[in-house]
Parts: structure tokens; C-alpha cells; sequence
């Protein structure tokens, strides 16, 4: 049983093909035909432009950049209840009354 090799195609590639779709009078299958794309994986990248616009194609093992400031943003109000914990904690200990 042979393999299929799985390709990898760069962000630049990928929106030029998109461009190229949204432009041409041609079906997807004929510009994916002569670009050495599946049909399926060109309507896949148009989907993705459409949806996510210049946030498409972070690449692999990269976040978006709205995606990375949300998870910076929760890494951060993390951090801050915590210390507002410990600060409701000390005032406790310290307002209460001593025997």
C-alpha cells in the first residue's frame, strides 16, 4: 500500500489561490486542477479567508493573533484573582480580632 505524501502549502500560496478563485470566471476545479490543489482543499482555503479573513492560515502550532491575546488576556486575569484572593485572605487574618 503506497503512502500519500501530505503537502504543505506556504500562507502566500494559499491566499493567491483564494484571490485567484474570487477573481476568475473559471470553477474551483479547474483552478485547482492547474494550481496541483484537490478541489476540496482550494473550497476549504476560500472558506477560511471568507471566515477568518487576514487571521487565516496562522500556521501550524500558531495561534491566531486574536486567539493569542484572548489566551494572554485569561493568563493575566488568572493571575490578578489570584492576588486578589490572597489580599481578601490577609485582610481576614489581620482584621480579626486578637485574643
Amino acid at each position: 500500500m503506497s503512502q500519500r505524501k501530505i503537502r504543505k502549502y506556504d500562507k502566500e500560496f494559499k491566499q493567491n489561490a483564494v484571490s485567484l478563485c474570487l477573481k476568475a470566471d473559471r470553477p474551483y476545479r479547474e483552478i485547482a486542477k492547474n494550481l496541483g490543489v484537490a478541489p476540496s482543499t482550494l473550497t476549504v482555503w476560500v472558506e477560511a479567508i471568507q471566515k477568518n479573513g487576514i487571521e487565516a492560515f496562522p500556521g501550524k502550532g500558531h495561534l491566531k493573533p486574536s486567539d493569542a491575546e484572548v489566551a494572554q488576556l485569561r493568563k493575566e486575569l488568572a493571575i490578578v484573582r489570584e492576588e486578589r484572593d490572597i489580599l481578601k485572605k490577609a485582610l481576614g487574618i489581620f482584621s480579626s480580632p486578637r485574643k
